[in-house]
């Protein structure tokens, strides 16, 4: 037996006991990639072990993330802060092998994976951040940027939807550094693959504009790196086909049954005596420096790299200026955004939006985003920027298509490949194609800027298919993501701000119709995300409490309601940021003996759960008929005539 061969059969095994002293994990991949990762990882994968954010690496995206016992096995015996102790507390509670791979926890891992089809989307964004970095920073005799992006797909993977819309866009702009392993094993959970899907997958993705390499044997670690040095030499995204028996050497070979399945101590010593392998979580020394022979190379690679670079410093010193500061966010001047788009105040938030995205733009030479094929609707679009396409890579504005699911998970990878700050745009309304992507960058803690817009029923003519009642609702829900609804310009910056700062994904909901000028908003006060923003009484009997478009609504029912009573308006263009809010200043805000109501053109009652106990929701609970923006809003009921009725009626009931 070889060298490799018998690091192969290490692999397996330990990556088998990883999984039978879980109890639980994913053996049917774990076995049946072996092969195909480990080829990857020997020959081809350039990384540094000692320092793996190193920014000319290789960016591996694990899409199909139940194979991460393989994984993490791999990033143990190649030299990854991931010991073998680490191996045995595989999905154990706050361990660094968690069931699915997580960014941030275990070291190497570049991006949480687990919901099928988002990592395959993740790495064309990653792609796509390479291509930017390369034109921007490459010149003559210098390839500053010079890497890959891989991933490793399966068949569940590849029939998400997203995942389909990511490798369409990937194809149309000919990412030929993008290069994705797809381990055909033609099974699935429910049995085998064709019992719902007979696809020919080589003949669609060369349709899609990819090359495709067809490995008859998956399970050959030669035949697997033959091919994936050939897919690097392609001038179009390149999908591997390899072909695999999924949990090979089991008994369960090639069935569904063995997909999550794990060995019990019998099964496992008879697997491991077919490999030859005698000890238990154990690499012996030949194959420890078989593969840390890998990880010396990628650690010289990368010294290489540094002395390239530091050459690079003295011969084009304006570039390496660049280089140096292109990802800093420091810099950021929001009172100068605010001030130079002030002039658009009065104007509908998706106006004002596009404003203050060009001046962000002007001063973050990382900003790159685009719409799903609404930038003339949402506005989301970065002027004299040029657009992204094969032809010009320099160009700031990325057109996806009608392709939101993709669109939420390809941002995710341009953020995730080396700070890029990142934006995406569609109405409202279509926000729940999007959710996946959105959890997704939440969990990871992305400062994704999201523009949602058409907020309301107040798009009118569209009808009840385009009026968000529900979805600024869901986007609440989503832990860790945050939502901003301004009511003009110092509100949308502070929530630039707030996103840039704490490093979080914000959601923006903003209007398609104007909204009338605003006095004494406050910019500090949104960052806090409420404010009073006309105060009659420190001790009101009602609190109106608004967002957006809703804003100037309270502001004239407050006129009608203040004959009788103390009325205050708060403006709170930020649930999710007041919450956080120390609980004095939230008691000042919202005495907790008024009657609060939160008005907001939506159906979502979250807000009562931050608000005082004694709150209500003036809101809409119906889709309404298509007709003008304001015949909708008013047969709907919400004019400040109603809001005032409803708040008497209220008061009258306590």
């Amino acid at each position: 037996m070889n060298l490799t061969q018998k690091s192969i059969n290490y692999l397996k095994a330990i990556s088998a006991e990883t999984i039978s002293k879980a109890k639980s994990g994913h053996l049917g991949v774990t076995l049946g990639a072996s092969s195909i990762l480990f080829a990857f990882f020997k020959d081809h994968y350039n990384f540094d072990a000692s320092d793996s954010d190193f920014l000319n690496r290789d960016r591996f995206v694990l899409s199909a993330g139940h194979a991460s016992a393989l994984y993490y096995t791999l990033l143990s015996m190649f030299g990854f802060d991931v010991s073998l102790q680490d191996l045995k507390e595989f999905r154990k509670y706050k361990s660094k092998t968690p069931g699915h791979p997580e960014y941030g926890v275990t070291d190497g891992v570049e991006v949480s994976t687990g919901p099928l089809g988002q990592g395959v989307a993740n790495a064309v964004g990653m792609a796509i951040a390479e291509s930017v970095m390369e034109e921007r920073f490459n010149t003559v005799g210098f390839n500053i940027i010079n890497h890959h992006t891989y991933c490793f797909a399966g068949d569940g993977d590849l029939m998400e939807g997203v995942a389909q819309e990511a490798v369409s866009l990937a194809g149309a702009l000919r990412l030929n550094k993008l290069i994705l392993f797809y381990d055909s094993n033609n099974v699935t959970i429910d049995g085998p693959l064709n019992i719902a899907n007979k696809e020919n997958m080589a003949k669609k993705f060369r349709a899609m504009g990819w090359n495709v390499i067809k490995v008859k044997n998956g399970n050959s670690y030669s035949s697997c790196t033959h091919a994936i040095s050939r897919a690097k030499k392609s001038t179009r995204p390149t999908l591997i086909i390899f072909k695999t028996t999924i949990g090979i050497g089991t008994d369960k070979e090639g069935t569904s049954s063995v997909h999550g399945a794990y060995l019990n101590e019998n099964e496992l010593s008879a697997y491991k005596e077919k490999l030859k392998v005698k000890e238990s979580f154990y690499i012996p020394g030949d194959v420890r420096e078989h593969c840390m022979a890998t990880t010396r190379r990628g650690k010289l690679n990368h010294e290489k790299w540094n002395q390239t670079l530091a050459i690079y410093s003295s011969t084009h010193p304006e570039l390496y200026k660049s280089l140096m500061s292109f990802f800093d966010r420091k810099k950021i001047n929001y009172e100068r955004i605010v001030k130079n788009i002030a002039k658009y105040d009065g104007q509908s938030t998706r106006k004002i939006n596009h404003y203050a995205l060009s001046e962000l733009a002007y001063q973050c030479p990382q900003l790159i985003g685009g719409t799903a094929d609404v930038a003339p609707s949402s506005l989301a679009y970065i002027d004299n920027a040029g657009n992204y396409s094969y032809g010009y890579k320099r160009g700031k504005n990325l057109h996806f298509g009608v392709r939101e699911h993709a669109m939420g998970a390809v941002v995710n990878g341009i953020s995730l490949y080396d700070d890029f700050l990142t934006f995406d745009s569609t109405f409202l309304s279509f926000s729940n194609y999007m959710l996946p992507a959105i959890r997704m960058r939440a969990m990871m803690q992305l400062p994704v800027l999201s523009f949602f817009t058409h907020d309301s029923i107040a798009v009118g003519q569209d009808g009840p298919s385009h009026q968000p009642i529900e979805q600024i609702g869901q986007l609440r829900a989503i832990v860790g993501n945050t939502v901003f609804r301004p009511c003009d310009y110092k509100e949308l910056v502070a929530g630039y701000e707030y996103a840039i700062k704490t490093n979080v994904p914000v959601s923006f909901a903003l209007t398609r119709q104007d909204i009338p000028h605003v006095e004494n908003t406050f910019y500090d006060g949104a960052l806090m995300g409420g404010y009073i923003l006309k105060e009659n009484s420190q001790k009101p009997d009602i609190v109106l409490v608004a967002s957006g478009s809703e804003v100037p609504l309270a502001l004239v029912a407050m006129e009608e309601l203040s004959k009788k009573h103390a009325v205050n308006v708060v403006s709170m263009p930020s649930l999710e940021a007041f919450e956080k809010q120390s609980k004095a200043y939230k008691q000042k805000i919202l005495p907790k003996d008024a009657l609060t109501i939160y008005v907001e053109m939506s159906n979502d009652t979250r807000a009562l759960n931050i608000l005082p106990k004694n709150s209500c929701l003036f809101g809409v609970n119906e889709y309404q008929f298509s007709g003008d923006g304001e015949t909708v809003v008013e047969k709907a009921g919400f004019t400040a005539k109603a809001l005032a009725k409803f708040v008497e009626a209220k008061l009258s009931q306590k």
